[in-house]
């Protein structure tokens, strides 16, 4: 089902292009969709398959067991977490991290440039905050667009300061 979904999508959008507008029967007021020319080059280099795509591991990051630290502990551990963030994106093992803005029991996520749950448990395993209990992590293998593995470059190019 996986491997649908982006040819399902593009079928979805040429069928759109091809409805006609509310005004007619002429597509002239639709937006034209710029057809990009395909780069084996950059295809190749990020590990795309056909579709553009490859695989990853996705951590799901939930509020853990040990909430009980105090305020001066629990900033402690924030900030040994995002210094293991960091240190993870710039050893490209991570390529994409963030939390929840609702302040739930799910707190974030991570995308891991991985090929196996195993590997990813290994990398979750030296976040402090995890080490710590405040954090447990689910690891499911996820199927995505291989371009999520120049988020970091864009990103770092685009950000004024450092978490």
């Amino acid at each position: 089902m996986k491997k649908t979904f982006l040819p399902a999508l593009s079928a979805a959008l040429l069928l759109m292009i091809g409805c006609s507008s509310p005004e007619g029967n002429s597509s002239e007021n639709l937006p034209q969709v710029k057809v990009q020319e395909y780069d084996e080059m950059l295809a190749k280099e990020l590990g795309a398959d056909d579709y553009g795509m490859r695989q990853y591991v996705i951590a799901f990051l939930k509020a853990g067991p040990n909430q009980s630290q105090d305020s001066t502990r629990a900033a402690e551990l924030q900030r040994a977490h995002l210094d293991n963030i960091r240190r993870l994106a710039e050893e490209g093992k991570l390529v994409l991290a963030g939390p929840f803005m609702d302040n739930g029991d799910m707190r974030g996520l991570y995308v891991f440039d991985v090929k196996t749950v195993d590997e990813a448990r290994d990398l979750t395993a030296t976040d402090p905050a995890v080490e710590a209990g405040r954090l447990v992590m689910e690891l499911r293998p996820w199927y995505g667009s291989a371009a999520l593995t120049k988020v970091n470059d864009i990103h770092s190019r685009i950000s004024k300061t450092n978490p």
